[in-house]
C-alpha cells in the first residue's frame, strides 16, 4: 500500500467510525433527551456547561451554538469550578455535564456541590452506570462503540458523539423557540451570514452617485453620465419617471453598428422596462436577481420611483458574496 493509498484508508475509516457513533445516538434518544430539552426550554436561567479535558472543549463548543441560536449558555471547566469558578452558578441555571467515562475525580467532587445549590444537571456519559450517570436529575447517553483511534484511546468517536448530542439539543431549542433568520441575523450582526439576512438594498445604494439623463440627451453627453457616475449604468428620466436604461454594454453594442452616433439620444439605445429592485428588499435578494439575470447593477426604486442604483461591487464590499 502506497503512501496515498494508506492516507486516504486511515482517513475513510476515521469517517466511518465517527459516522457510525453519531448515527447510532438516534436509538439512545429516550426520556432523559425530551426532559432535558424541556427542562432547559423552560428554565428562566442559563444553561452552564462543564467537563474536564477533550469533553471540555466540546463543551465550549456547545455553548456557542447555544448563545447563537437564542439559549443563553457560559462554559465552566471542571476544575476550575472547584476552586472558586462554582459561583459562576446561578439560581436557576441548568447545569450540563460532559463526561465520558462519567467517573473523573473532578467530575465525582463537583457533582455533590452542584446537588447542594439546588441546580438541575443533566448528564452527558457513556457509561450509564458511572457516578455522573447515577447522579443526575437526567441522563443523555453518549456512549460509542469504539473511538476512531487505532488503538481505541483518544478520544475521537466519543468526542464526535458528545458534539452531535449538543447539536441536537440546539436544534430542537431552535424550533421549539421559534426563533428565526430575524433572531440569528440579530445575534450575527457583524457576520457575512448576519449580513444576508438584515442588510438592505436601502442601506447601500445612498452611498452611490444617482447616474440619470434625459430622453433626448445626446450620446457624448450620456457617456459623461455613465463615467462620471462610475456605475455603469444610467436611468432616463423623462417627467420625473424612470422610462428606460443605458449601460455600458448598450454603447458597445451601439459603437460596434458602426452608426453615426452624433445623431443618437439616450431614447434610441436605452432599454426599457429594465429590471429594478425595491429599495426594501434584502441586498441578498439583489445578489440572487443580478447572478439570476448575470448582471452586475440594479436600478433601485421607492414605490416606483427611481431612487439609485446598487452594484456588485457594494455586495463585495459587504461581503455579501
Amino acid at each position: 500500500m502506497n503512501n496515498s493509498t494508506q492516507i486516504i484508508s486511515l482517513a475513510t475509516n476515521t469517517l466511518k467510525t465517527e459516522a457510525d457513533s453519531v448515527m447510532g445516538l438516534i436509538d439512545k434518544l429516550d426520556e432523559g433527551f425530551v426532559n432535558s430539552v424541556q427542562l432547559i426550554l423552560n428554565s428562566k436561567g442559563r444553561v452552564v456547561i462543564t467537563g474536564i479535558g477533550k469533553s471540555a472543549n466540546i463543551a465550549n463548543k456547545i455553548v456557542a451554538t447555544l448563545n447563537s441560536t437564542g439559549t443563553p449558555a457560559i462554559f465552566m471547566h471542571a476544575a476550575d469550578a472547584i476552586h472558586g469558578d462554582l459561583g459562576n452558578i446561578q439560581k436557576n441555571d441548568v447545569v450540563i455535564c460532559i463526561s465520558n467515562s462519567g467517573n473523573t475525580p473532578e467530575i465525582k467532587v463537583l457533582i455533590p456541590f452542584i446537588k447542594s445549590l439546588g441546580n438541575s444537571i443533566i448528564a452527558f456519559a457513556g457509561n450509564s452506570n458511572s457516578f455522573l450517570a447515577k447522579n443526575a436529575d437526567y441522563f443523555i447517553n453518549t456512549s460509542v462503540e469504539k473511538e476512531a483511534c487505532p488503538h481505541n484511546l483518544a478520544p475521537t468517536s466519543s468526542t464526535t458523539a458528545q458534539l452531535a448530542m449538543g447539536d441536537a439539543i440546539a436544534v430542537c431549542l431552535l424550533e421549539l423557540r421559534g426563533f428565526n433568520e430575524s433572531d440569528f441575523a440579530k445575534f450575527h450582526p457583524g457576520g457575512a451570514l448576519g449580513k444576508k439576512l438584515y442588510l438592505k438594498v436601502e442601506d447601500l445604494y445612498p452611498l452611490n452617485e444617482k447616474p440619470q439623463v434625459g430622453a433626448d440627451t445626446l450620446i457624448k453627453d450620456l457617456i459623461l453620465e455613465i463615467s462620471s457616475k462610475r456605475l455603469g449604468i444610467t436611468g432616463v428620466i423623462e417627467n420625473d419617471k424612470l422610462i428606460g436604461i443605458v449601460t455600458d454594454g448598450d454603447l458597445r453594442r451601439m459603437l460596434e453598428k458602426n452608426v453615426d452616433f452624433r445623431k443618437y439620444s439616450a431614447k434610441d439605445i436605452m432599454t426599457t422596462n429594465p429590471i429594478t429592485i425595491e429599495a426594501h428588499e434584502l441586498a441578498a435578494t439583489a445578489l440572487q436577481l443580478m447572478e439570476k439575470r448575470k448582471i452586475t447593477q440594479l436600478i433601485v426604486v421607492n414605490q416606483n420611483k427611481y431612487v439609485g442604483v446598487i452594484h456588485l461591487h457594494d455586495l463585495v464590499r459587504e461581503g455579501i458574496i
